[in-house]
């Protein structure tokens, strides 16, 4: 789970980008052109971060409520603003639903030990 918001972070956000991921960022209303790259790279920057929280087990409950909150965010804002650029998005709603059944399901197994 932490591989993906570091692959999330990263490599979409990061080094290199992607593409279909800074057009997204584009879409948002009222950001200036120039804002967008910096956006982006902070989003990641604050992905891979989650990541590192998510893989060293603390307090897992909050960073599965976290986690959870970042990707129903992130996913809500890109429908809502930037739904033409999201190839499939009923395959991401239903990746990122099994997405958070994992991490609530790592949270509890992590809480228990």
């Amino acid at each position: 789970m932490s591989l993906v918001w570091f692959y999330e972070g990263l490599w979409c956000k990061v080094f290199p980008g992607r593409a279909d991921q800074r057009a997204i960022i584009a879409d948002i209303p009222c950001l200036p052109g120039w804002a967008v790259v910096p956006l982006m790279v902070s989003i990641g920057l604050a992905e891979a971060a989650v990541g590192i929280w998510a893989f060293s087990g603390r307090r897992p409950y909050l960073a599965a409520a976290v986690q959870t909150w970042l990707i129903v965010s992130f996913n809500a804002g890109g429908l809502l603003f930037a739904a033409g650029t999201i190839d499939e998005p009923g395959r991401l709603i239903v990746t990122d639903l099994a997405l958070i059944a994992l991490i609530w399901l790592v949270a509890e197994r992590r809480a228990t030990r």
